[in-house]
Protein backbone atom coordinates (compact mmCIF):
# COMPACT_ATOMS: atom_id res chain seq x y z
CA UNK A 1 0.00 0.00 0.00
CA UNK A 2 0.86 3.86 -0.65
CA UNK A 3 0.62 5.66 2.79
CA UNK A 4 0.87 9.40 2.51
CA UNK A 5 0.72 12.29 5.05
CA UNK A 6 -1.11 14.92 4.22
CA UNK A 7 -1.22 17.05 7.01
CA UNK A 8 -2.07 17.31 10.85
CA UNK A 9 -3.61 13.90 10.88
CA UNK A 10 -4.64 13.35 7.88
CA UNK A 11 -3.11 10.50 5.80
CA UNK A 12 -4.54 8.85 1.94
CA UNK A 13 -3.92 5.26 1.92
CA UNK A 14 -4.19 3.59 -1.48
CA UNK A 15 -4.57 -0.45 -1.73
CA UNK A 16 -2.70 -2.39 -4.29
CA UNK A 17 -6.06 -2.65 -5.85
CA UNK A 18 -6.62 1.03 -6.63
CA UNK A 19 -8.91 1.40 -3.40
CA UNK A 20 -7.93 4.89 -1.76
CA UNK A 21 -8.83 5.89 1.70
CA UNK A 22 -8.87 9.48 3.21
CA UNK A 23 -8.72 9.37 7.24
CA UNK A 24 -9.17 12.75 9.38
CA UNK A 25 -9.71 15.74 6.87
CA UNK A 26 -9.65 19.10 8.11
CA UNK A 27 -11.73 21.99 7.43
CA UNK A 28 -9.93 25.26 5.51
CA UNK A 29 -8.90 26.79 8.62
CA UNK A 30 -6.21 24.00 9.12
CA UNK A 31 -3.21 25.66 6.64
CA UNK A 32 -2.08 22.43 5.28
CA UNK A 33 -3.36 21.06 1.64
CA UNK A 34 -6.36 19.77 1.36
CA UNK A 35 -6.47 16.29 0.21
CA UNK A 36 -6.16 16.11 -4.01
CA UNK A 37 -8.09 13.39 -6.19
CA UNK A 38 -11.25 11.35 -5.90
CA UNK A 39 -11.35 8.60 -2.85
CA UNK A 40 -13.49 5.60 -1.93
CA UNK A 41 -13.40 5.55 1.44
CA UNK A 42 -13.18 8.87 3.80
CA UNK A 43 -12.93 7.92 7.70
CA UNK A 44 -13.66 10.53 10.47
CA UNK A 45 -12.03 9.57 13.88
CA UNK A 46 -14.57 12.23 16.11
CA UNK A 47 -16.35 15.19 14.69
CA UNK A 48 -13.94 18.20 15.03
CA UNK A 49 -13.18 20.45 12.54
CA UNK A 50 -9.81 19.72 12.12
CA UNK A 51 -10.89 16.20 11.19
CA UNK A 52 -14.28 15.35 10.27
CA UNK A 53 -14.16 17.53 6.89
CA UNK A 54 -15.33 15.15 5.02
CA UNK A 55 -16.94 17.42 2.47
CA UNK A 56 -13.90 18.22 0.54
CA UNK A 57 -12.56 14.79 -0.54
CA UNK A 58 -13.57 14.79 -3.97
CA UNK A 59 -15.29 11.72 -5.67
CA UNK A 60 -18.31 10.59 -4.36
CA UNK A 61 -16.50 8.10 -1.50
CA UNK A 62 -18.11 6.38 1.19
CA UNK A 63 -18.38 7.76 5.26
CA UNK A 64 -17.30 5.45 7.49
CA UNK A 65 -17.73 7.19 11.05
CA UNK A 66 -17.95 5.45 15.11
CA UNK A 67 -17.45 1.91 15.89
CA UNK A 68 -18.02 -0.81 14.22
CA UNK A 69 -16.78 -3.08 11.09
CA UNK A 70 -16.78 -2.87 7.63
CA UNK A 71 -15.10 -4.13 4.35
CA UNK A 72 -14.80 -2.23 1.06
CA UNK A 73 -12.96 -3.86 -1.66
CA UNK A 74 -10.93 -6.58 0.30
CA UNK A 75 -10.05 -3.26 2.84
CA UNK A 76 -11.04 -4.50 6.72
CA UNK A 77 -11.93 -1.86 8.98
CA UNK A 78 -12.69 -1.34 12.14
CA UNK A 79 -13.80 1.19 14.97
CA UNK A 80 -12.73 0.90 18.44
CA UNK A 81 -14.24 3.59 20.79
CA UNK A 82 -11.58 5.89 22.75
CA UNK A 83 -11.60 9.06 24.49
CA UNK A 84 -9.96 12.53 23.52
CA UNK A 85 -8.67 12.73 26.92
CA UNK A 86 -7.71 11.31 30.17
CA UNK A 87 -11.34 12.08 31.99
CA UNK A 88 -13.35 9.24 29.69
CA UNK A 89 -14.65 12.14 27.17
CA UNK A 90 -15.57 14.78 30.28
CA UNK A 91 -13.21 17.62 28.35
CA UNK A 92 -13.08 17.13 24.72
CA UNK A 93 -15.68 13.71 23.89
CA UNK A 94 -15.62 10.15 22.14
CA UNK A 95 -13.19 9.65 19.41
CA UNK A 96 -12.78 6.22 17.33
CA UNK A 97 -9.60 4.23 16.70
CA UNK A 98 -9.50 2.70 13.05
CA UNK A 99 -8.03 -0.84 12.26
CA UNK A 100 -6.97 -1.03 9.44
CA UNK A 101 -6.34 -4.54 7.29
CA UNK A 102 -4.77 -3.30 3.55
CA UNK A 103 -2.63 -5.88 1.44
CA UNK A 104 -2.43 -7.97 4.68
CA UNK A 105 -0.84 -5.18 6.80
CA UNK A 106 -2.27 -4.36 10.33
CA UNK A 107 -2.44 -0.65 9.93
CA UNK A 108 -4.02 1.67 13.15
CA UNK A 109 -5.04 5.29 12.83
CA UNK A 110 -5.23 6.29 16.55
CA UNK A 111 -7.70 10.05 15.84
CA UNK A 112 -6.96 12.47 18.79
CA UNK A 113 -6.09 9.99 21.19
CA UNK A 114 -6.23 11.63 24.27
CA UNK A 115 -5.00 8.92 26.51
CA UNK A 116 -3.07 5.45 26.65
CA UNK A 117 -4.70 3.06 25.66
CA UNK A 118 -6.63 0.17 27.94
CA UNK A 119 -6.21 -3.28 28.16
CA UNK A 120 -9.92 -3.31 26.36
CA UNK A 121 -8.32 -0.83 23.44
CA UNK A 122 -4.95 -2.97 23.21
CA UNK A 123 -6.36 -6.52 23.31
CA UNK A 124 -7.86 -5.87 19.36
CA UNK A 125 -4.76 -3.87 18.35
CA UNK A 126 -2.27 -6.67 19.05
CA UNK A 127 -1.52 -7.28 15.54
CA UNK A 128 -0.81 -4.09 14.69
CA UNK A 129 2.04 -4.06 12.20
CA UNK A 130 2.11 -0.06 11.13
CA UNK A 131 0.48 2.79 13.86
CA UNK A 132 -0.12 6.64 13.18
CA UNK A 133 -0.20 7.54 16.45
CA UNK A 134 -0.12 11.75 17.89
CA UNK A 135 2.52 12.79 19.63
CA UNK A 136 1.96 16.49 19.74
CA UNK A 137 0.34 16.91 23.50
CA UNK A 138 -2.03 19.16 25.09
CA UNK A 139 -5.24 18.30 22.81
CA UNK A 140 -3.78 14.55 21.96
CA UNK A 141 -1.20 12.31 23.99
CA UNK A 142 2.30 13.39 23.93
CA UNK A 143 5.43 12.45 23.61
CA UNK A 144 5.68 9.85 26.78
CA UNK A 145 1.81 8.43 26.65
CA UNK A 146 2.73 8.09 22.81
CA UNK A 147 5.93 6.24 24.05
CA UNK A 148 3.89 3.91 26.61
CA UNK A 149 0.86 3.03 24.11
CA UNK A 150 3.52 2.20 21.48
CA UNK A 151 4.69 -0.57 24.01
CA UNK A 152 1.66 -1.81 24.55
CA UNK A 153 1.47 -3.31 20.97
CA UNK A 154 4.05 -6.11 20.70
CA UNK A 155 4.03 -7.00 16.46
CA UNK A 156 4.08 -3.21 16.21
CA UNK A 157 7.29 -2.56 13.38
CA UNK A 158 6.34 1.14 11.70
CA UNK A 159 5.32 4.06 13.75
CA UNK A 160 4.10 7.06 11.75
CA UNK A 161 4.11 10.32 14.16
CA UNK A 162 1.18 12.92 13.53
CA UNK A 163 -0.70 15.70 15.01
CA UNK A 164 2.42 17.85 16.45
CA UNK A 165 3.76 21.19 15.53
CA UNK A 166 5.64 22.31 12.29
CA UNK A 167 6.14 25.38 10.33
CA UNK A 168 2.68 25.69 8.97
CA UNK A 169 1.37 25.59 12.72
CA UNK A 170 3.44 26.99 14.53
CA UNK A 171 1.30 28.82 16.94
CA UNK A 172 -0.85 26.17 17.56
CA UNK A 173 0.28 24.73 21.44
CA UNK A 174 1.51 21.03 20.75
CA UNK A 175 5.13 19.94 20.94
CA UNK A 176 7.55 19.75 17.64
CA UNK A 177 7.84 15.91 16.50
CA UNK A 178 11.77 16.32 17.99
CA UNK A 179 10.35 16.26 21.61
CA UNK A 180 8.88 12.68 20.79
CA UNK A 181 12.18 11.08 19.04
CA UNK A 182 13.97 12.08 22.09
CA UNK A 183 12.31 9.62 23.89
CA UNK A 184 11.95 6.66 21.48
CA UNK A 185 15.07 3.67 21.68
CA UNK A 186 14.81 2.26 18.20
CA UNK A 187 15.93 3.55 14.50
CA UNK A 188 14.34 6.64 13.26
CA UNK A 189 14.05 6.95 10.17
CA UNK A 190 13.19 10.83 8.42
CA UNK A 191 12.02 9.54 4.94
CA UNK A 192 12.19 13.01 3.08
CA UNK A 193 8.56 12.84 1.37
CA UNK A 194 5.20 12.62 2.28
CA UNK A 195 4.57 9.24 0.74
CA UNK A 196 6.21 5.84 1.35
CA UNK A 197 5.10 2.68 -0.03
CA UNK A 198 4.94 -0.24 2.56
CA UNK A 199 5.11 -3.80 1.59
CA UNK A 200 4.40 -6.55 4.02
CA UNK A 201 7.41 -8.64 3.25
CA UNK A 202 9.73 -5.57 3.86
CA UNK A 203 8.41 -4.60 7.09
CA UNK A 204 11.14 -3.81 9.26
CA UNK A 205 12.03 -6.67 12.09
CA UNK A 206 12.42 -4.55 14.87
CA UNK A 207 10.33 -1.09 15.42
CA UNK A 208 11.77 1.91 13.52
CA UNK A 209 10.05 5.01 13.28
CA UNK A 210 9.47 7.24 9.89
CA UNK A 211 8.89 10.55 9.95
CA UNK A 212 6.83 11.85 6.95
CA UNK A 213 6.72 15.31 5.46
CA UNK A 214 3.62 16.79 5.02
CA UNK A 215 2.30 17.03 1.10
Amino acid sequence: MKLQWIGHACFRIEASNGVVMIIDPYDESVPYKAPEGPADVVLSTHDHFDHNAVGRVKGNPRVIRGVGEWEVEGVKIRGIPAYHDEKGGKDRGRITIFRLVVDGITLVHFGDLGHVISAEQQRPLEDAEVALIPVGGYYTIGPKEALETIKLLPNLKVVVPMHYKTELVKDWPIVPVDEFLELVEFTVKRLGSSEVEIVREKLPEKKEVWVLEHA
